[in-house]
């Protein structure tokens, strides 16, 4: 296949890039700058304007678009940048895909779609958006692939949890903690702490990408969903650390604001319904088996 793929330079985007290739496709990168490589293609979602050589021949595209919703305190300009980072990028290509013909569009949003409020309830893809900052901005995100959908595309909705990664994202920040023995749970410990290796996100992706059945809202997460306790557990034992702290609420809310409210200290208890139903081979079934495979401590699984 050819996939252009928006989004590259980020954790999972890099991962998706090298699987692809690994896997004989042909990859295609839209980038913000001056393009800098053969495989890269000017665009600029703001402006809406993309090199319109970037979608000749292709038979997918993938937009993992998105400002990190951790990197910093939520404020009102922050909070905009988040939403603007997604949806507008998210119509662009909806629009571009759609005029083109592009027969598949896998687009990123969020296992926060479902709000946090759900507790120990099993959520899944025909489950309704909850409410919330985040569930808002993953139902907006999603609501802008309309265009594509309305054309024919095949539009897939990649509702992603926590990806697990040795490279970064929120392992590459606990662990030094961890290592310190300065591990511990966060709140009360009982909300859920939705995950994803990132072999399995990329998996999925992949799997989203060939298989013909599939169309809109795949919830990209592990089969077995673990509470912050059970998660904070695991990963001490995937590093042979202690973890005795406890983060209490009012702190977290007090350090992160908004953030730790509807992200850390509240999450989803979602399953992968669609994934699974599907027939999709997941390769870590546990969080422990995903933490040991990612951190290169397959004689731990537990």
């Amino acid at each position: 296949m050819k996939v252009v793929i928006a989004g590259s330079s980020g954790l999972i985007g890099t991962a998706l890039v090298a699987a692809l290739r690994r896997d004989g496709h042909d990859v295609a990168r839209l980038v913000r700058r001056p393009a800098a490589a053969p495989d890269e293609y000017v665009w600029d979602p703001a402006r809406a304007e993309l090199d319109e050589r970037a979608l000749r021949g292709a038979d997918a595209v993938v937009n993992l678009c998105g400002a990190s919703i951790g990197r910093r305190r939520w404020n009102g300009s922050y909070k905009q940048e988040l939403r603007d980072s997604r949806i507008t990028p998210t119509d662009v290509l909806a629009n571009a895909v759609a005029a083109v013909g592009v027969p598949v569009l896998v687009n990123g949003s969020g296992v926060h779609y479902y709000g946090g409020e759900t507790g120990d309830r099993v959520v899944d893809e025909t489950s309704p958006a909850g409410a919330g900052f985040l569930a808002t901005l993953c139902r907006d995100w999603e609501a802008a692939t309309e265009p594509a959908t309305a054309a024919g595309v095949r539009t897939v909705l990649l509702r992603s949890a926590v990806v697990l990664s040795h490279s970064g994202g929120m392992l590459g920040m606990l662990q030094p903690l961890y290592s310190l023995g300065l591990g511990g749970r966060l709140g009360n410990g009982r909300q859920y702490t939705p995950w994803i290796s990132m072999d399995d996100e990329i998996g999925a992706i992949i799997f989203a990408l060939t298989d013909d059945t599939i169309s809109g809202p795949i919830n990209a997460v592990g089969p077995a969903p673990v509470t912050n306790a059970e998660f904070n557990r695991a990963l001490g034992r995937a590093l042979h650390r202690p973890t005795p702290m406890v983060m209490p609420a009012f702190a977290l809310r007090a350090l992160i604001g908004e953030f730790a409210q509807e992200a850390i200290l509240h999450g989803p208890r979602a399953i992968p319904t669609a994934l699974e139903e599907a027939g999709y081979p997941f390769q870590h079934h546990t969080i422990g088996a995903a933490l040991a495979a990612t951190l290169g401590r397959e004689g731990d699984e537990r």
